[in-house]
């Protein structure tokens, strides 16, 4: 899969602009708060309908504006597909594909596949553990439609739970109702969230080990209430105590997954650069389960991907990003000196552009 063009209006900083892109290596270089995160943004959004770091849509379009239009063509394995995205202030967004709108948005999920390594994925280790169960979830999703239903069906039963427990209800068969659907539904997403962790953790090794060339281990596991029962006699157990708390205590929206780093939590014991490189494996790894999985190669995108890195990480970067495994690749960074370096590195096809104040500029080498 191919992003051939991308046109954007008033997205964040950027007013409006329409971008050609290489079909291998795409670098994008600027002061930092030019727009280069914004556009990787926006790429993102196409493929999951909502922002790489959650910005509400409200502050999605630019200050003074009513509207936002984000439209990607993209090459699919010799076909043509092209999504469109508006957002409107205080309406619903719209998205359609070769100009037929979705009926419901969960349907997008999955066509356009891609991973984003950014500094914001810190959050991931330091972060709470509904960040490690989005992380989780955005994997499984897409390929997996049937994981996708489950999840938001099992969201759907929680919601309704937890407002039966703020009313104080005592309709014990709806409450059975309700925690026999989450059972249902959460015993799918766990058995499916565990099975991803085993499957995981060799190749997120094997990436940590490519870049540092250090004797760590890294590790993942993945934590649920449900380990050792059935989610439903949990819920019925704890529906009183729910009650008291006015929300459901219990259930795979609690699970955790521990991110290690030689058996220790790696938020406790890893230093910077160590959890800049757990990070970026854990991600390299993500894009090659959704490359196996899926139907099509995912595009990659790193932004400011650089920082904090010694020169032998970096260097161990370059040489994987530049390898044949990968497709299509967008990178940013503050100056020249690393995106120079990958593109002499390389024989592939490549662009370079300049951002500035939200404008995107073509430039030759």
């Amino acid at each position: 899969m191919i992003l051939r063009k991308l046109s954007i209006l008033n997205y964040k900083n950027i007013e409006q602009t329409e971008v050609a892109f290489s079909p291998k290596i795409n670098c994008f270089f600027g002061n930092n708060g030019m727009g280069k995160t914004n556009l990787l943004d926006a790429l993102y959004y196409l493929s999951f309908t909502k922002s790489h770091i959650n910005t509400p849509d409200s502050q999605i379009i630019k200050d003074g504006q009513g509207i936002c239009v984000i439209q990607g063509v993209y090459d699919y394995s010799g076909r043509e597909e092209n999504i469109f995205c508006a957002i409107r202030s205080g309406q619903r967004k719209q998205f359609k594909r070769n100009k037929k709108e979705y009926d419901k948005l969960s349907e997008h999920i999955g066509l356009l596949p891609l991973v984003m390594i950014s500094p914001a994925d810190v959050e991931l280790i330091r972060g709470g553990s509904d960040e490690r169960r989005r992380f989780l979830d955005m994997i499984i999703s897409q390929q997996d439609k049937q994981y996708l239903n489950a999840l938001i069906q099992y969201n759907k039963a929680l919601h309704q739970r937890n407002i039966l427990l703020k009313n104080q209800s005592r309709d014990n068969s709806l409450f059975e109702v309700l925690e026999m659907q989450m059972d249902m539904y959460g015993r799918l997403v766990y058995d499916t969230r565990k099975q991803l962790v085993e499957d995981f953790v060799p190749v997120f090794n094997d990436y940590y080990h490519q870049i540092c060339n250090f004797s760590e281990n890294v590790d993942l596991r993945y934590v649920s209430q449900i380990d050792k029962g059935e989610l439903k006699d949990l819920l019925a157990e704890n529906r009183e105590r729910d009650r008291v708390l006015s929300y459901t205590s219990s259930g795979i929206h609690k699970d955790e997954l521990e991110m290690l780093l030689n058996a220790s939590l790696i938020r406790r014991v890893g230093s910077q650069g160590q959890n800049k490189t757990y990070l970026i494996a854990l991600k390299l790894a993500q894009f090659a389960f959704l490359k196996e999985k899926g139907n099509t190669i995912p595009i990659l995108l790193l932004d400011d991907l650089f920082d904090k890195l010694d020169a032998n990480r970096v260097e161990q970067i370059i040489q994987l990003v530049n390898s044949d495994q990968f497709g299509q690749i967008f990178i940013t960074d503050t100056n020249r000196k690393y995106l120079d370096e990958i593109l002499s590195l390389t024989g592939n096809d490549y662009s370079l552009f300049k951002v500035d104040n939200g404008n995107v500029q073509p430039l030759t080498i």
